[in-house]
């Protein structure tokens, strides 16, 4: 109610700290849906002084009440990005704590390393080899074997964007945008029967068998004196380094023209389209993976299918986490200081040097769950979320 009038009657579902996903008392107001309603509520909760939540507020409360580590934190952006349901697990491994319970790990068996070595600096005049008596070199050894595979085990996931691309291909008319279209559901890109409609390139995300990927219409492929076209077809080709899957699409059944545009992919996965199939029967049909019509519907879920049933060139086989660039940036540095520590034990000289790096090798594990890290890389992390996330 504001200023006696009533705006909507809602539901409200109380959360108690520290069950609550943020750690603190809150609470969750559901409403009717529609923009004067949410707008009028908001309204009225800054008036008796709340404030909005700015991106990433109630992910970073957790990290700060201790019920996400910073890695599991996130996490949480790579699990809203999921695109598929491998890419959902991998994600998911990382925000059940699984990621994180492997770092904590590493950096317990850090510590009892450095209990040994610390232990022949503080009584180096005792009867009492500790480096030797610990088995700490081979341990050390050990231990840089299994953080490499760890690694291994992880993705670079380009800060959570993982997505299939597909770039449609092909002569100018033969219906590209027409079944761009259709893979959305609405009027994308332009069509038209004039040849060389489509000047630039066109994205859009299909969704599909649980999974989502990126289609790009491109413009047709054919000798040109118009400059404008001739720098759409150069940019359509430019594209198909960073395509997982070239879609190519044709109208009519001619082997030049279609062995000419799948030399294009290279080695890249090639789906050979025939479309317009409802103008009439076509020969020679087998030449191509789907026949279809853009116009009728009739083979595009093949097509899908197809599309679908594709890897993608960003293959998750045998990995567990998605990691950021600076995750990796800090496991490169802490195998460095582990692989200094080595050659130092086994030399047998410059004991304290090599504790300094075990220490230094366990404060870049520290900063991967931030157990250690500084307000603006907290700052830096949490602005990649969407508001209130």
């Amino acid at each position: 109610m504001s200023d006696g009038v009533v705006i909507d009657k809602v539901g409200v579902v109380f959360f108690r700290g520290p069950s609550s996903y943020t750690g603190e008392d809150s609470f969750e107001i559901y409403a009717h849906g529609g923009l004067a309603v949410m707008a009028s509520i908001v309204d009225l909760f800054k008036s008796v002084g709340f404030d909005e939540a700015g991106p990433g507020e109630f992910t970073k409360r957790a990290f700060i009440n201790g019920k996400l580590s910073l890695s599991e934190a996130e996490s949480v952006v790579d699990v809203i990005n999921a695109s598929s349901k491998d890419v959902l697990e991998v994600s998911l491994n990382s925000l059940r704590g699984g990621f994180s319970e492997e770092v904590f790990g590493f950096s317990k068996r850090l510590d009892d390393l450095r209990k040994f070595i610390e232990g022949s600096i503080d009584f180096s005049d005792e009867d009492y080899d500790f480096i030797e008596e610990g088995g700490v070199v081979d341990d050390v050894s050990r231990l840089c074997a299994d953080f490499g595979g760890f690694v291994n085990k992880c993705f670079l996931s380009g800060e959570g964007e993982l997505k299939k691309v597909v770039l449609f291909v092909g002569p100018p008319n033969s219906g590209k945008s027409s079944l761009f279209n259709r893979l959305l559901g609405f009027e994308r890109a332009l069509v038209s029967d004039t040849p060389g409609t489509t000047r630039d390139l066109i994205e859009s995300e299909v969704f599909y068998n649980n999974s989502s990927f990126s289609v790009l219409d491109s413009a047709g492929i054919r000798e040109t004196k118009d400059v404008i076209e001739g720098r759409g077809i150069e940019l359509a080709v430019s594209q198909i380094d960073g395509a997982d899957v070239v879609v190519g699409v044709f109208d009519s059944v001619d082997p030049e023209t279609l062995l000419k545009i799948k030399s294009l992919a290279g080695d890249k996965v090639f789906i050979s389209v025939l479309n317009k199939c409802d103008l009439g029967t076509i020969n020679n049909v087998s030449k191509f993976d789907v026949v279809l019509s853009a116009k009728t519907g009739e083979g595009v879920v093949e097509l899908k299918k197809r599309i679908s049933a594709t890897s993608s060139g960003k293959a998750l086989i045998n990995k567990e986490y998605f990691a950021r660039s600076r995750h990796i940036a800090l496991f490169d540095e802490g195998l460095s200081f582990l692989e200094a520590a080595m050659v130092k034990l086994r030399s047998g000289e410059n004991v304290e040097l090599a504790a300094e790096d075990l220490r230094l090798a366990r404060a870049s594990l520290d900063e991967v769950v931030g157990v250690k890290t500084s307000d603006s890389l907290l700052g830096d992390i949490f602005n990649d979320f969407c508001i209130g996330k």
